[in-house]
């Protein structure tokens, strides 16, 4: 996402918080509806943009934080990654292609994998945002929309299959270097003696 749409949806993250019992069920009802009963509707796509881009905020900071082959994403990672790579055995996962998840060949082959998973994956067919490189954060020419069990699928592959893992590696590796850079510059602040000042104390 953008810096623009970064800021706009924690606005409307920050606005929602501000919301009556009464108006936050009707927002969840609202946000029940597929994405394209939205029409134009700018506040509707607002609150739908808010609720998928905190999702994958979240997701990634998971998996900047947590080794992923340990992950589990749902009660049902085995069954969807089972019959994922039975249905698209041959599909990459760790640069996805657009047209495997948007064509109308593609749409049709998704259906039925989909809505075996209805009663299983709660909110599976609610918009959510999807990584095309599995090596790259969610920027905007990076990401597109999915449902979530698509999302779940290409994730929980990624996961296991080890493409999420050299970010998980590059995350810590990030840390472990400020970590020393602050320790370094703690000494240097005074963390231990200085020469002079350890002439001064003797």
């Amino acid at each position: 996402l953008s810096p623009r749409r970064r800021r706009s949806c924690r606005c409307t993250m920050a606005a929602l918080g501000s919301l009556s019992g009464a108006e936050l069920i009707s927002t969840a009802d609202a946000l029940s509806l597929p994405a394209d009963a939205y029409g134009n509707d700018p506040n509707l796509e607002m609150m739908w943009a808010m609720k998928a881009y905190q999702h994958a905020e979240i997701y990634f900071n998971l998996i900047c934080s947590v080794d992923p082959r340990f992950l589990k994403l749902t009660k049902e990672d085995d069954q969807i990654y089972a019959e994922f790579r039975e249905q698209f055995s041959e599909m990459k996962v760790d640069i996805v292609d657009q047209e495997e998840l948007k064509s109308d060949a593609a749409k049709l082959r998704w259906r039925p994998f989909c809505l075996q998973f209805e009663a299983l994956v709660e909110d599976f067919n609610y918009g959510t945002l999807l990584r095309l490189d599995c090596s790259k954060d969610y920027v905007e020419d990076n990401t597109i929309f999915a449902t979530r069990i698509q999302f779940f699928a290409v994730e929980i592959a990624r996961n296991r299959e080890g493409h999420n893992t050299a970010l998980y590696e590059r995350s810590a590796k990030g840390k472990t270097v400020s970590i020393d850079v602050a320790s370094t510059k703690h000494k240097e602040a005074g963390g231990y003696f200085t020469r002079e000042e350890s002439t001064a104390h003797t």
